[in-house]
């Protein structure tokens, strides 16, 4: 699996102190039948701590492309990744 690396954001944690967050495209391989097709999914990680991802999303770069844009726009953490992608899905 391959990561594309989108951008770095920095975000206060609960007690103020800023953090830096990784955020990546993750590129795979799903089969689909008989066939496989690249897959899309994502990562989110901090900088000297956890990381999360979500692997397998979708086969559509356009929908991966929403979902990233999503994640930043909204600093979205290694704590909370997974439901957001539950609650996109």
């Amino acid at each position: 699996m391959r990561e594309l690396f989108l951008q770095t954001l920095e975000l206060p944690d609960e007690q103020g102190v800023p953090r830096q967050y990784d955020y990546s495209i993750l590129i795979g391989e799903m089969d689909v039948g008989r066939f496989s097709c690249e897959s899309y999914g994502v990562k989110v990680a901090q900088r000297g701590g956890p990381a999360a991802s979500v692997p397998n999303i979708t086969c559509s770069a356009q929908r991966i492309d929403e979902l990233s844009t999503l994640l930043l726009r909204h600093g979205v953490t290694p704590a909370t990744l997974a439901d957001v992608v539950q609650d996109w899905l």
